[in-house]
């Protein structure tokens, strides 16, 4: 079993910036965070994950060259940074546990989720 527990969401501006962290517990040894949001009536998407195993990220088109992950040296926390907010990052955010190779993060590929934490973006 796998805990992860976000945190750092909020109602930011347009433009303005928020750093979103996930804490992972338990058996965590395998897996690998991925970093996925769910805006209001729709699926949830991958937008980012680090491997656990070579640290390489991979990132959504949609979040590309404004979000950045990153991890400490267990790879037991990840955080978010998140630059340059638009209306339509405007989601539920989770952090879950599973595979992070080649291309970023697809859910059925995650075994545990956060509960998740919403971020508003709003003038």
């Amino acid at each position: 079993q796998v805990q992860l527990v976000e945190s750092g969401g909020g109602v930011v501006q347009p433009g303005n910036s928020l750093r979103l962290s996930c804490t992972a517990s338990g058996e965590t040894s395998g897996y690998s965070i991925g970093w996925f949001r769910q805006p209001p009536g729709k699926e949830r998407e991958g937008i980012a994950c680090i491997s656990k195993t070579d640290g390489r990220k991979y990132y959504a088109d949609s979040v590309k060259g404004r979000f950045t992950i990153s991890r400490d040296n267990t790879g037991n926390t990840v955080e978010l940074q998140m630059n340059s907010l638009e209306p339509d990052d405007t989601a539920v955010y989770y952090c879950g546990a599973g595979l992070c190779f080649g291309t970023t993060p697809r859910a059925y590929e995650y075994d545990y989720w956060g509960a998740g934490t919403q971020v508003t973006v709003s003038s």
